[in-house]
């Protein structure tokens, strides 16, 4: 999958379950809500993009390790970096859930669609 149609395919899946989770439980006014979505990808997906390149030239194991390595840290990022731009505090359970749940959607979106 080429680099434009994975970011396209990860926004239009993760912007939504963002800005539903921050919306509906966070009380996050939808617009910042969905500018919230986009902007921890637009910060997180590059970098992901660029390290997994790196993994997929070695073993299998190791493409899977640093996968699961950096798929977990960008879900530790957006969760944090959602804190200041919602308002929620990092305590709160809801960054962690929203940003979980959204990667493992365009996630499943990445593998259904053969990415």
């Amino acid at each position: 999958m080429r680099y434009p149609v994975a970011l396209a395919l990860t926004l239009l899946t993760e912007t939504p379950v963002y800005t539903a989770a921050l919306t509906w439980v966070g009380r996050v006014r939808p617009r910042r809500a969905a500018a919230a979505g986009v902007l921890v990808n637009l910060m997180t997906h590059p970098l992901l993009w660029w390290t997994l390149r790196h993994w997929t030239d070695g073993p299998a194991a190791a493409y899977w390790t640093g996968f699961a390595l950096s798929e977990t840290s960008v879900v530790v990022v957006e969760a944090l970096l959602l804190c200041p731009i919602t308002g929620l505090r990092p305590r709160d359970p809801l960054p962690w859930i929203a940003s979980g749940t959204a990667n493992a959607v365009s996630l499943l979106a990445g593998l259904l669609l053969g990415g």
